[in-house]
């Protein structure tokens, strides 16, 4: 054998970072050289555009052929015999570049808002020829390969050429939809990492199997858009929080899928009147136990369901009832999982390398370095993928505190400060006002919502008047204070009266929803009905008074599935919500009572249209401790749209009651908690009532919310 040169053994030995300059076709002395490395070939011919055949000469045991190709040939295939098979191909070294020099200049510094065009895997025809682009992120690999259906997975037949700033591409004829596929990478001291699935892959085998899959972008579905002004701050926004796994379940315990899916859940809450479903985190991951909060596939919706088609068709079904699509998404941590985004390259690259900055204590996860601007280019246009591949309407942002604070659950030493001393994050804070001017500079109708448990200030407000750039923050404080009040005994409650008055003190800082989310009926909490004390009877209606006061209060509302029929239970992820709870009167009497107050927050202006303006809330009744009543007034745009909210957390009924309004005449009462409709004990004031010297003489029912509203 002819003595090789360096080139050649780089290639042998699978540790060439540009195998294009040595593979493929070459002009050289006047000749057109062709090489190939085909491990296992016993006889390799190069058939010209015209039919010219030149055999290649076997320089190498190991696979490497090299022949001269008739001058004039720039299109070639190669006819190679594997045992006793004759197959011919195309050769992947003989095609041009991917990525353009504008692609790679913008990948550079960060601000490819379409990554998801160019990275991944793209079917695509390359000089009249189908197959399928790969594209990665490895900036430290020394070789990175595509093994896949489509070379036994062997990682010495495709290795890739990098490009730029550590991006690898490669064009691998004859590839196509649906063939599955991983990155074999060498790290940067040359040790062989485990096999990578594909960061920007948008599919992935069913767990426990990681491969990526090949997914063909022109067979997506493109969902029908929700109705406009949906996430408005004056619409009403009522969010139906739900788990794809466990909302319901066939006979045998196996998940719905996403057609069956859009055939259920979105008419199922239209008729409940609610405005948005949010799903908990699609995107792919490897352990059930997570819901979706340890993401290993950010581009791809989880395949437990279905397919992206499948995806698409289930948010079409939204959106064709009306109903608007929220995604519980997680830019905050990722699982260390072998095949993930941990140690990509063999070098943290996506994750800080310290440890003290890279590693959540509480959840064992890996942390993004949102200081470099690949990851934080990753992170944000993936947001805008999922608005402009499935039409989702809206993002809530995961444990935004996690992100913002570098001592976040950090013991005392165990935290790097940032450059100025301090505990804040500011290359997360800068991720986070990035992300959000951009998703609504790109999709002004969609919103996003934070999940963020401190006091940070505006996180709802304007990033150019130095805010995050949120449209809405979840109300933390809310939710852990009213629980608590409702919680206790009614004859305790007097001495908790502050908790139901002091979040009026901060409702307007923000644009606030108001969340009982699936984090409040999990790990010993309780369900919400699992909170309340008393008798079977109490407990109910402490139940639907505290629904009613929730949807008097100023701020959108969100409900975790089977809050709505009463779930006695805690959430079981591996299980259906227990419907057959609506056999009962007390449990289809509470799902009775949030279609009603839906519809009533939706039909009535003075319920939404100020939500998050102090113009559109008074106090009425304050200081009422002893007997646990509490009166306001919503307002609307129109002077005349009001609606007054009456809650009674005690077990008594009050007679005569007085309450000043500002119109004089017949008040409506257009809803009662107590009502023998929903379970209740039917107290109350037969429909109306007269306002006399600027005061209603009201009947308070036990434990009860009433809503009334000035004739028209």
């Amino acid at each position: 054998m002819p003595k090789l040169p360096a080139e050649a053994y780089a290639i042998i030995e699978g540790r060439h970072s540009d195998p294009f300059h040595y593979l493929g076709l070459h002009p050289e002395g006047g000749k057109s050289v062709v090489r190939a490395f085909l491990p296992e070939a016993s006889n390799v011919e190069a058939v010209g555009e015209h039919g010219e055949v030149a055999p290649l000469d076997r320089v190498h045991d190991a696979g490497l052929f090299i022949g001269n190709l008739p001058n004039g040939s720039k299109h070639y295939q190669l006819r190679v015999k594997f045992g006793n098979n004759v197959v011919e191909f195309e050769d992947a070294y003989r095609f041009p570049p991917i990525l353009t020099d504008f692609d790679l200049y913008l990948l550079g510094e960060g601000t490819h808002q379409r990554l998801y065009d160019k990275l991944g895997a793209h079917p695509m025809r390359l000089e009249g020829i189908d197959g399928i682009g790969f594209v990665v992120l490895a900036p430290n690999a020394r070789r990175v390969s595509v093994v896949g259906d489509f070379n036994f997975w062997d990682g010495r037949r495709h290795p890739m050429r990098v490009r730029g700033a550590g991006y690898w591409e490669l064009f691998i004829p004859h590839a196509k939809a649906g063939d599955h596929y991983k990155f074999e990478i060498i790290g940067p001291h040359g040790h062989l990492l485990p096999l990578k699935s594909d960061p920007m892959a948008f599919a992935s085998e069913v767990r426990p199997k990681t491969a990526s899959i090949v997914f063909d972008e022109a067979h997506l579905p493109r969902p029908r858009p929700a109705p406009d002004g949906i996430n408005a701050l004056s619409a009403p926004m009522s969010i139906y929080e739900v788990h794809l796994g466990s909302w319901r379940r066939k006979n045998g315990g196996e998940w719905l899928s996403y057609r069956e899916l859009a055939e259920q859940l979105p008419a199922y809450a239209r008729d409940m009147g609610f405005t948005h479903l949010e799903f908990l985190p699609v995107s792919e991951h490897p352990f059930d136990g997570s819901w979706g909060y340890q993401p290993t596939g950010l581009y791809a919706p989880t395949s437990r369901f279905g397919t992206p088609e499948d995806f698409a068709v289930l948010v079409d079904a939204c959106h064709r009832e009306g109903v608007g699509v929220l995604l519980d998404w997680v830019p905050g941590h990722f699982p260390d999982d072998p095949h993930g985004l941990g140690s990509f390259d063999g070098t943290a690259l996506y994750e800080h390398a310290n440890p003290l900055q890279g590693r959540h204590l509480d959840w064992g996860t890996l942390i993004y370095n949102y200081g470099r601007t690949e990851v934080t280019n990753f992170l944000v246009s993936n947001a805008l993928f999922w608005m402009e591949r499935y039409a989702i309407d809206g993002l809530r942002v995961d444990a935004v505190a996690s992100m913002l604070y570098l001592d976040y659950s950090r013991p005392p030493g165990a935290w790097i400060p940032n450059q100025y001393g301090g505990r804040e994050n500011i290359e997360a804070i800068n991720f986070l006002r990035r992300f959000n001017t951009e998703v609504f500079a790109r999709f002004p109708q969609a919103t996003t919502a934070a999940e963020e448990s401190t006091a940070w200030p505006q996180v709802s407000r304007p990033v150019e008047f130095g805010g995050l750039g949120f449209g809405y923050k979840w109300n933390m404080g809310w939710m852990h204070d009213t629980l608590n009040y409702i919680s206790k005994d009614p004859i305790h409650r007097k001495y908790h009266h502050d908790e139901i008055l002091f979040g009026l003190h901060y409702a307007f800082s923000e644009n606030f929803i108001l969340p009982l989310s699936h984090d409040e009926v999990v790990h010993g909490k309780r369900s919400i009905l699992g909170r309340m004390p008393g008798d079977e009877w109490q407990r109910f209606a402490n139940l639907r008074a505290y629904y009613g006061f929730m949807f008097g209060h100023p701020g959108k509302k969100l409900l975790f599935m089977g809050a709505e029929i009463a779930q006695s239970r805690e959430w079981n992820h591996d299980q259906s919500l227990d419907w057959h709870l609506l056999e009962y009167k007390y449990h289809s009497g509470t799902q009775a009572l949030i279609r009603d107050l839906n519809r009533l927050y939706r039909a009535v202006p003075a319920l939404h249209q100020m939500d998050c303006d102090q113009a559109g809330f008074e106090w009425l009744i304050t200081d009422d401790a002893n007997r646990n009543v509490f009166a306001w007034l919503r307002k609307g745009f129109d002077e005349h749209a009001r609606c007054l909210v009456v809650v009674n957390f005690s077990p008594n009924v009050y007679q005569n009651y007085r309450v000043r309004v500002p119109f004089a005449g017949k008040w409506k009462e257009v809803l009662n908690s107590d009502s023998a409709h929903y379970g209740g004990s039917n107290v109350g004031n037969i429909g109306e009532v007269h306002a006399e010297g600027g005061e209603l003489r009201l009947t308070i029912p036990p434990l009860a919310a009433i809503f009334l509203v000035p004739e028209s």
